[in-house]
């Protein structure tokens, strides 16, 4: 008996049971590891993220000022968001802010990608330049653009009225300055990832294009931009987003004005919610102001993937 039992366990299937106890023995192991290694992370992240979010919106159905005592308010503070003209303000601008940043990132971080990616020399020094700008710390090269458009724009361009004189000064045309900044910043990124989907597309499909008469223009539009959709969805999402959330590049060169002309929502909630006494009041136009991002990006998504199938 005991032979017949050494021959079955010598066998592969004998070999096969047992490599199979073992695995299910590894698996159920795995999880008590993963678990070990999930939860303080986890734990971590509702202490700091979860719970104050959780906090923020108790307060934001009352009316803390962010000290002394308080009271419940009920929806009397997200009523009174859609009455506020600031708020109204701060909402416009972000959104006209957010489209044109988004639009011009992505025109001319596609435009650089393809250049990079066409047969030129020095090609991944080029990469390494266009990727400078998203190191670099916004505030520092913010207060440098204040100073170039503040004193050295309108000296080098003193011929033209519009920068004659200080543009951040100009209630009308100040948001393109921030543009401008938050533009040559947010390329950076946006190249990289356009750069990442050309180089997924089979150059023979430009060669047989090529032999069909297919001029450069007609590659870009039946190729190129559909074979990098998914690419351009993760772009225009994340840069409308980031750009909706604007804060560092108005501060360094504008702080919100003049005026309240260049007052984006976040800035609103930071200045009302930190300083202004509003702390409830802008948690409430914070929570509104997060649902929009949601519904936003969600719209986006749903959008630019069917497009995507479309191809």
């Amino acid at each position: 008996m005991a032979t017949l039992t050494e021959a079955v366990r010598s066998t592969p299937a004998g070999t096969t049971r047992r490599r199979a106890a073992r695995t299910r023995t590894d698996s159920s192991r795995a999880p008590a590891t993963y678990y070990w290694m999930v939860w303080p992370a986890v734990i971590a992240f509702a202490a700091f993220h979860t719970l104050p979010v959780v906090v923020g919106i108790f307060f934001s159905f009352t009316n803390y000022a962010g000290y002394g005592a308080w009271n419940f308010v009920g929806l009397s503070n997200y009523l009174n968001l859609f009455r506020d003209d600031r708020v109204l303000q701060a909402y416009g601008f972000s959104f006209l802010f957010a489209i044109v940043a988004t639009i011009l990132t992505n025109a001319f971080s596609l435009a650089i990608a393809l250049g990079l990616n066409a047969k030129i020399k020095a090609r991944n020094f080029w990469r390494g330049v266009y990727f400078v700008p998203y190191i670099l710390a916004i505030l520092v090269i913010g207060y440098v653009f204040q100073f170039f458009f503040s004193n050295s724009l309108p000296k080098i361009l003193s011929g033209i009225p519009l920068f004659r004189d200080n543009i951040l000064t100009n209630e009308t045309w100040a948001w393109t300055a921030i543009v401008a900044l938050a533009v040559w910043q947010a390329c950076a990124f946006a190249i990289i990832i356009y750069l990442s989907g050309l180089q997924t597309i089979p150059a023979e499909l430009y060669e047989a294009s090529s032999l069909d008469g297919a001029s450069p223009w007609r590659q870009f539009r039946s190729i190129t931009f559909p074979l990098i959709g998914a690419f351009f969805t993760i772009n225009v999402v994340l840069s409308l987003k980031g750009f909706l959330q604007v804060f560092d590049p108005i501060v360094a060169l504008t702080n919100g004005g003049p005026g309240t002309s260049t007052e984006s929502v976040t800035l609103l909630i930071f200045r009302g919610g930190f300083s202004g006494g509003e702390f409830a009041y802008q948690t409430a136009n914070a929570v509104v102001f997060f649902i929009v991002i949601t519904v936003v990006s969600l719209f986006q998504f749903r959008v630019l993937q069917r497009r995507e199938a479309d191809f």
